[in-house]
């Protein structure tokens, strides 16, 4: 070298050494993986019923169930039950059970007397729900029967005799009477024939 030179000359034995840069990640897969992290899975809630494994039920709705036919018939049981019982304790049974409607407001039993022979000694026995109100008449009559009822109304009819009548063939024919229930009192619409006339027509 020249004088005064600061040159050196290196020789560096080997291969040279390669440095290798990792490439930076493409925009595609980075705006993958960003989605991938910040998305959120569907709830059960908000996914249709066929991905949510059932049915949705409805918001708002409130069922009430009716009650069971066998607690009604338990209560009609119940009812009649304790109207027979207010016969029984007056001496009267009850001639057919099937007039008693339950589900009336006003509901009617005709009684034979108990011990009255050949059964010509009836009452028509009223109630208001499973209450008793009292008797068509003070005086039984030799028959009464139940012609039509509803809810607030009871039609009776009543076998008319005339003086000399057997009881078994009541020759006067028939009256009809209606009882209603008038602010829980029981009226009569009709006249009630008597309970017995030496000229007239009677109840027996």
């Amino acid at each position: 070298g020249g004088c005064g030179s600061q040159t050196r000359t290196v020789s560096v034995s080997g291969s040279p050494v390669v440095t290798r840069s990792t490439p930076a990640p493409s925009s595609a897969t980075s705006s993958t993986s960003s989605a991938a992290t910040t998305s959120t899975p569907t709830s059960a809630a908000t996914a249709p019923a066929s991905e949510a494994g059932g049915t949705t039920a409805p918001s708002g709705t409130t069922r009430s169930a009716p009650e069971p036919a066998f607690t009604h018939q338990e209560n009609s049981a119940a009812g009649l039950s304790q109207a027979l019982s207010v016969l029984q304790a007056r001496g009267y049974t009850a001639d057919d059970t099937s007039q008693y409607h339950p589900n009336q407001t006003l509901r009617v039993l005709v009684g034979t007397k108990s011990g009255s022979g050949e059964g010509y000694d009836q009452q028509a026995f009223f109630f208001v729900g499973e209450r008793y109100i009292g008797t068509d008449s003070k005086e039984a009559s030799a028959s009464v029967s139940v012609l039509a009822q509803g809810d607030t109304e009871v039609t009776l009819g009543y076998a008319l005799y005339r003086s000399g009548d057997p009881l078994s063939n009541p020759s006067g024919g028939q009256a009809t009477v209606r009882f209603q229930l008038d602010d829980g009192q029981l009226q009569a619409l009709d006249a009630i024939p008597p309970a017995g006339s030496s000229a007239g027509l009677s109840r027996r």
